[in-house]
């Protein structure tokens, strides 16, 4: 199978399947869902990938063990600002223990097929997200 640029040398339109994921990252990087400042956090974690000029904090208020108000702010490239859209949708109201069991492919599915520097933009947010449910947990963070 090709992949997408190399379909692009031939082909002037963007294949359905990916003009799909396009959408979906742009309608998250236009209108990122939990985006903003959480006042009395329970928890917050903060990184960033140099390679792109990516900056992610994430903050949660906890109850029960589970993450029951989360948000991340920062800047970045749209993978990165959609990627973490996408992770608040799903992480809000998940366990800790669940949330620490999220794994990369989880992320980077729901982008079809990205180059590996786009990969470390699209995985930033999990890291800072994990990151801080470490600490809060009193836990070792994993490598990733």
């Amino acid at each position: 199978m090709q992949s997408y640029w190399e379909m692009q040398e031939h082909f002037d339109v963007i294949p359905m399947d990916r003009q799909a994921y396009v959408e979906e990252v742009m309608d998250h990087y236009k209108n990122p869902r939990g985006k903003g400042k959480l006042e009395h956090a329970d928890f917050c974690a903060k990184d960033e990938n140099p390679l792109c000029g990516d900056e992610i904090s994430i903050c949660a208020k906890v109850k029960a063990g589970k993450l029951q108000e989360i948000k991340f702010d920062g800047h970045g490239c749209a993978i990165c600002i959609a990627s973490s859209s996408m992770l608040m949708e799903k992480a809000t109201g998940m366990k800790m223990e669940k949330a620490l069991k999220i794994k990369r492919e989880d992320v980077l599915s729901n982008f079809g097929e990205i180059s590996p520097v786009r990969t470390k933009c699209a995985l930033l947010s999990l890291k800072v997200l994990k990151l801080g449910i470490c600490s809060f947990l009193g836990k070792k963070a994993p490598l990733e």
